[in-house]
């Protein structure tokens, strides 16, 4: 099989997205490729949210220009081709091309956003940011990745700010 042309990239923020919820989500048995959803499960939710140990973080203008901006810091770092980008309130889209595993550069977005958002003062140390892991799907064509870039950039609402030119 031959490499992905990219990565499409979602994380959420702490506690916004919980096993059960009914848009579907992913557990400790249902993690494989292929696997399907955790079936939607209302008390499971409540149950989860009854365990957080902080609530829920919500990205706020502020944070979501913070998490923009060190994601394309991160993204510039490491000469990675960040290609699109979507900061919401409570998840983050992101489609690149790197040439590591989309585990190490998923980690590094949320590495970056953390310390980008302690270092202005905008979460205090300690506070759970984001989620544990997030999706990291493989974009193997030139036709995925222009379904994935038109989602992440015409289809989850208005976009804070375009990429800088040259991505």
């Amino acid at each position: 099989m031959s490499d992905p042309v990219a990565y499409f990239l979602t994380w959420h923020t702490y506690g916004t997205w919980l096993p059960g919820h009914a848009q579907g989500s992913v557990d400790d048995e249902h993690c494989q490729f292929a696997t399907p959803f955790v079936d939607p499960d209302p008390a499971r939710v409540a149950r989860n949210a009854g365990e957080l140990v902080h609530p829920p973080v919500i990205l706020d203008k502020l944070r979501r220009a913070a998490v923009h901006a060190a994601t394309i810091e991160v993204g510039g770092h490491r000469q990675w081709k960040l290609l699109a980008l979507h900061v919401r309130t409570t998840h983050v889209h992101a489609v690149v091309a790197a040439p590591v595993a989309p585990e190490k550069v998923l980690n590094d977005f949320k590495a970056y956003a953390t310390r980008r958002l302690r270092r202005e003062q905008l979460a205090e140390a300690g506070l759970r940011l984001c989620a544990t892991h997030g999706s990291t799907r493989y974009v193997w064509n030139d036709k995925q990745l222009a379904e994935v870039v038109d989602y992440v950039i015409k289809r989850q609402g208005q976009l804070m700010k375009p990429l800088p030119v040259g991505g």
